[in-house]
C-alpha cells in the first residue's frame, strides 16, 4: 500500500486527518498517533490550520529535526519545507485554514450534518490528505 493509499485508509478508519498523514509517513506507531492528536479539525477542532498540513509539518519536524539543540541551519531545513508545502498547498486548495475549507462548524450538531450531508469528509478532507501526501513527496 502506497503512503495515499495508507493515510486514506487510517483516515477512514477514524484517525484524524493529522494522524493520518503522519502515520503513513511516520508508521503506524503510538507514538505517532499521539503526536498528532491534538491537531485533528485544524488543531483540536479550532478549524484553523488543516490537520493534513500540519501532520506534514509534525513529519517535517521528525524527519529533518535536529534530535537535541537545532542550529540554524537545522531550522531552516524544516522550516524551508514548511514554507514551501504551506504554498503549495493553498496554491491547491486556495487556503490551510479548516473552517474556510469545509465552510462548516465541526463544533455545532447542523455543522456535522451539513459536512455529512455534502460529503465533505470525502470531498475536502481526503483532498487535502491526498495533497498533503502528494507535496510531502516532492519535499523530500
Amino acid at each position: 500500500m502506497n503512503k495515499t493509499d495508507k493515510a486514506l485508509w487510517l483516515f477512514r478508519e477514524g484517525y484524524s486527518c493529522s494522524q493520518a498523514v503522519l502515520m503513513a509517513c511516520a508508521g503506524e506507531s503510538g507514538e505517532a498517533a499521539r503526536a498528532a492528536a491534538a491537531f485533528g479539525g485544524g488543531m483540536g477542532r479550532l478549524q484553523k490550520t488543516c490537520g493534513a498540513a500540519t501532520g506534514a509539518y509534525i513529519w517535517f519536524g521528525l524527519a529533518y529535526g535536529a534530535p537535541g539543540l537545532p542550529s540554524e541551519n537545522d531550522k531552516i531545513s524544516v522550516y524551508g519545507r514548511v514554507k514551501e508545502f504551506n504554498r503549495i498547498f493553498i496554491e491547491r486548495n486556495g487556503t490551510d485554514q479548516c473552517s474556510e475549507l469545509l465552510g462548516e462548524n465541526l463544533n455545532t450538531p447542523d455543522g456535522k450534518e451539513n459536512i455529512a450531508r455534502k460529503g465533505l469528509t470525502t470531498k475536502v478532507c481526503e483532498k487535502c490528505i491526498r495533497d498533503a501526501i502528494e507535496i510531502i513527496g516532492t519535499l523530500e
